[in-house]
């Protein structure tokens, strides 16, 4: 939505009352979503070996990054980079918010992570529960949604 400006003291002459939509500093106090998810696609075949980029999602939250591990001309693995880093692993069980958050979109269950993350797509789930951020990777292979990795941003 955009603000309607008058010129000239327009408004005054017309009578009207303006009121100012998408203002910045407004848009600065909303939080982001308890519960995301972002869906990319993976890397073509052929890349030149190391890591390449296979996707970015960027707001004003942050930045995340979904980057393959390429040898030989074919991804190897998949990882999530927040902000520039990996985010830290989480050990233990997740919270519940997170299975949750999994559930109501329509991701894989959560488990033991595979030793390499490949698919036909990919999706980072993104759970902000309180102070805590979860940033979780799944592959889609066949017709399911695979857990690959979680983390804490």
């Amino acid at each position: 939505m955009r603000s309607v400006r008058l010129f000239g003291g327009a408004a005054a002459v017309l009578g009207l009352t303006i009121v100012a939509l998408g203002n910045p500093a407004l848009a600065a106090d909303k939080e982001p979503p308890s519960c995301a998810a972002i869906t990319f696609r993976p890397v073509p075949s052929g890349l030149n070996d190391g890591e390449q980029n296979a996707g970015l999602y960027k707001s004003r939250f942050g930045k995340i990054e979904v980057v393959a591990e390429v040898k030989s001309g074919e991804a190897q693995n998949y990882f999530v980079s927040v902000n520039g880093k990996k985010p830290a692993p989480v050990t233990g069980k997740l919270p519940a918010s997170v299975e949750s958050c999994a559930k109501a979109k329509r991701l894989g269950a959560l488990g033991t992570p595979p030793a390499s993350c490949v698919g036909d797509k990919l999706a980072v789930l993104i759970d902000h529960s309180g102070d805590h951020r979860y940033v979780v990777l799944y592959a889609h292979r066949g017709s399911e949604w695979h857990f690959c990795s979680a983390g804490g941003a």
